[in-house]
């Protein structure tokens, strides 16, 4: 009988088929899993990456926009500016020519300010008041139904859809 003290700690022989078995199963899992890991590493790196460059660039573009908005509306007032100039250059011309340049100066500016999306806003008379467009400057007595425009003393604008300038209007009062 052996005593406890002269027997072997732990197990020295050699590993059974299936412990090794299970050892090289899950080595390998280990190898396949770590593979995995590198490729999904890689691919969140990459995304990640082309997400900084795609927000670096949409900020780079913002920037010129801002920088660069008014170049067209700019480029197109170019030829009105040419026109006061070319007037103002002709200190002898007749009061008919001066009359004329103006009224060519105003199409081209009419025209430019068409092209960038400026419209006019200059109620004919009789049309409902409307406080998107228009701003009462006095209410005034007239022959006309009441809140409608008498006058419009000065002309208002849109740009797109967006008013710049209200139109200044007088507004017929309610008859009493």
């Amino acid at each position: 009988m052996t005593s406890p003290e002269n027997e072997p700690i732990g197990d020295t022989s050699a590993p059974s088929a299936p412990d090794v078995q299970n050892e090289t199963s899950t080595e390998a899992q280990l190898s396949e899993l770590q593979a995995r890991f590198t490729e999904v590493n890689d691919a969140f790196l990459r995304a990640r990456a082309e997400a900084d460059n795609t927000r670096r660039r949409a900020e780079e573009e913002m920037s010129k926009a801002r920088k660069y908005a008014v170049e067209s509306f700019a480029d197109s007032l170019l030829p009105v500016m040419d026109s006061l100039q070319a007037a103002i250059a002709q200190p002898d011309a007749a009061t008919a020519q001066v009359l004329e340049g103006v009224h060519a100066t105003l199409r081209q500016l009419t025209a430019a300010l068409e092209r960038n999306k400026v419209i006019e806003i200059a109620p004919p008379a009789g049309t409902k008041f409307d406080p998107r467009h228009h701003q009462a400057i006095s209410v005034v007595p007239a022959e006309q139904e009441a809140n409608t425009v008498v006058a419009v003393l000065q002309k208002g604008y849109l740009i797109s859809d967006r008013v710049l300038r209200p139109a200044l209007v007088t507004v017929a009062a309610a008859k009493s």
